[in-house]
This record gives C-alpha cells, structure tokens and sequence, in this order.
C-alpha cells in the first residue's frame, strides 16, 4: 500500500522521486523511484538499513534536499517549483524537526530553549513565553522550565526538543531516531509522548527509527532497501 484513505486527505506524496549524488562513475542512486503518501494525521515509522535511502527521504521530506527526479506534493503543493526561499517558509511554518541528538543550547533554559522558534519569528515576550509554557506542559514537564539541558536526563532533554518543536504548531513533525540515544524505559516515555501529540493534537508525525520495538507504535511501516520501497504496511496497533 501507497498510504490510506483519500487523495483529498493527504498531506505528503513522493511520485517516482528519485535523488543521485555525484556524475558519471562515481554517481550513487539514494532513491530509485520511491512512491510514497502520507495522510494528515498518520504516525509512519520509515526503517531501513544504512545506505538504504531512509534519510535521504527524510531530507527531501523536510525540504533540506531536493529530488533529481520525481515529483514531491506537499499538501497538494508541488515542492519542486517553490524557491529556496519558499521552501524555508514551508519548512519554518508547517513542520517541527526532532534529532537523535537534541541539539539543545547549553547554557539556556528549557523554558528559553523552547522559545528560540518563536523568537526567530518575532513573537512577543508574553506570547511565545506562553505557548512554551504550553508545550512543555504537554510534554510532561512543567515544573522544569529554569533547569538546564545539564539539569535534565537524556529523557528530559528529547521532551525539550519535542517541546521546541511542536511550539510553532507544525503539521508534520519529522523525528530522526527520536530514541536512539536512550533506554528502553526512557524511549518508550518519548514514544508515548509522541503517541499523545499525534492522537490528541492531530500531528502527522514521520519516524526514522532502527529499533522495531519503537516501530510497533506507529500506524504504519515503511521499509526502505536499496533506495526502494520493499515494504509498506500497517501495524496492528499504537503502543
């Protein structure tokens, strides 16, 4: 399967995309045709071994690369024609990234920390102070707004991260190996965060993971090989 439901309902969609780095000999194929579409709404994990395309997909997705071939719709938007400009817009207003390594600053609060998108767009002192407070509530962490990333577990610091990504409320968020650098406890607290953003808050939300275990909370799986789809289906249930 390509994705559920109808056209109208879709968010993202990959038409034969194709991504080459490098010319003649030294020419490596990322992504060979992938088809692909993702509902409003959908939690899909995207697994693959290294080399498989995976993150190519997921840098194309956020609109950090762009495909040699094929066509990239974002909410029936062609990706492929917006400027560079254009494309920076979409990425800033619709969509949240989360990394393996939470790419938190040092030195700056949690409550700050979260508030650096809204700063970068000019939000006012009281507003983006608010919907910080909100997203860290939503997280599971009020009462941590004043510590430091040094203050907080490696647990903690990803509820940050998440924090700060779903404060611009973005309709996609894209989570690269959420839980990579966590225990199996303490990665199955982000998935449920994760799990609670995209039931009640109405996230789409696509995840680079390796782990199956964190796979099984998605609705969906999409397995890459060899920059191919070799595998698109539907679990059984979150959590």
């Amino acid at each position: 399967m390509t994705g559920g439901g109808l056209k109208d309902n879709r968010i993202i969609e990959f038409k034969e995309v194709t991504k080459v780095y490098g010319k003649g000999y030294g020419a490596v194929s990322a992504l060979r045709g992938v088809d692909l579409c993702i509902d409003e709404g959908e939690f899909v994990a995207i697994m693959g071994p290294s080399g498989s395309g995976k993150s190519t997909c997921m840098n194309i997705l956020g609109c950090l690369d762009m495909p040699s071939a094929g066509t990239y719709m974002f909410r029936d938007i062609d990706v492929g024609r917006l400027t560079r400009n254009q494309r920076a817009l979409l990425r800033r207003h619709y969509q949240g990234f989360v990394f393996q390594g939470y790419n938190l600053l040092s030195r700056t609060s949690a409550l700050e920390n979260v508030e650096l998108p809204l700063l970068y767009r000019g939000v006012s002192l009281r507003d983006r102070r608010q919907r910080a407070l909100e997203a860290l509530e939503t997280v599971g962490l009020t009462g941590w707004e004043s510590h430091t990333p040094g203050e907080l577990s490696g647990g903690q610091q990803q509820r940050v991260a998440i924090a700060r990504a779903i404060v611009t409320g973005p309709a996609v968020l894209l989570a690269d190996e959420p839980t990579g650098n966590l225990d199996t406890v303490r990665s199955n607290e982000i998935m449920e965060v994760l799990i609670k953003l995209n039931r009640y808050k109405g996230i789409t939300i696509v995840m680079i993971t390796h782990e199956p275990d964190m796979a099984h909370y998605a609705d969906r799986q999409v397995h890459f090989l060899d920059g191919l789809v070799v595998l698109d289906q539907e679990n059984g249930g979150k959590g």
